[in-house]
């Protein structure tokens, strides 16, 4: 069995098995494969699209630290992450 973590996904616990990846978790917490990280400066939702950190779709801030890629970073016990749907 895996090693689980606990994270805070947009105010919501999440546990994952370690090795998984912020996408992944974000995921979990909304319970949907739609995944949003983001808006664009109109104000259109944006998520993963590539999947290697190429297009930058996936940015997220984590532990405070904007403009994290979401699909490029592995979870850690305790980590904090904000998407666009956190925002007021």
């Amino acid at each position: 069995m895996p090693e689980m973590l606990t994270l805070d996904v947009d105010g919501r616990s999440v546990q994952v098995a370690r090795g998984s990846s912020v996408v992944a978790a974000i995921a979990m917490a909304t319970h949907t494969a739609g995944v949003v990280t983001r808006e664009s400066v109109s104000g259109a939702q944006r998520g993963p699209l590539c999947g290697m950190g190429v297009c930058q779709e996936c940015r997220v801030t984590i532990d405070g630290v904007q403009h994290r890629l979401a699909c490029q970073t592995l979870c850690a016990q305790g980590m904090t992450i904000k998407t666009a749907r956190s925002a007021p």
